[in-house]
């Protein structure tokens, strides 16, 4: 039996992973990440990078960002503190859902994670304080490659559960998905 479950979403290639926990009287333990049995990140399934962020407000955007080719990047996106509502939108050329977006909630407590392939924007909103999300890159980044969706473009119409509280101006600023 394998340690992860791989849910479809509406966006085709955009999967949810679920973590299987052992548990006992400690506590559970859980596989993180293992290339075999997600055979779907990345070219090769190795790990280039892996980053970590820390959000301290409820309601605080940070997206929606990605790397454009030849380094468009896939990311497994978990988060390890707290609750968010984590979104994929999808900029593939061509692709029947050019535009739309998915979001689900990643929390610390079900241990599910995003697997974002290559050509999708990724931001997240924290519905708790103090969000910690970890993300793994199959290539690393690179500054020039570079792009971002903004967030709140009503072109998208993300329905961000709670209100916006914080985004930075950096993000604030990012293109609308007609200038991309």
């Amino acid at each position: 039996m394998g340690r992860f479950t791989c849910l479809d979403t509406p966006l085709d290639g955009l999967k949810l992973i679920e973590r299987q926990r052992a548990s006992d009287s400690r506590g559970w333990f859980s596989r993180f990440f293992c290339r075999e049995e997600l055979a779907l990140f990345g070219k090769d399934g190795s790990i280039a990078q892996i980053n970590q962020t820390l959000t301290h407000s409820p309601g605080t955007v940070r997206g929606m960002h990605f790397q454009r080719s030849p380094h468009a990047e896939v990311k497994l996106v978990s988060c390890i503190r707290g609750e968010v509502f984590d979104v994929a939108v999808d900029l593939r050329p061509g692709s029947p859902t050019f535009g739309k977006w998915h979001g689900v909630v990643l929390s610390a407590d079900n241990g599910y994670a995003l697997l974002i392939p290559a050509g999708f924007a990724h931001g997240f909103q924290t519905l708790q304080p103090d969000c910690e999300l970890l993300y793994l890159h199959d290539v690393p980044y690179a500054p020039g490659a570079e792009g971002g969706v903004n967030a709140l473009d009503p072109a998208l119409a993300i329905a961000w559960p709670l209100a916006v509280s914080q985004i930075s101006d950096r993000d604030r600023a990012l293109p609308s998905l007609d200038s991309n």
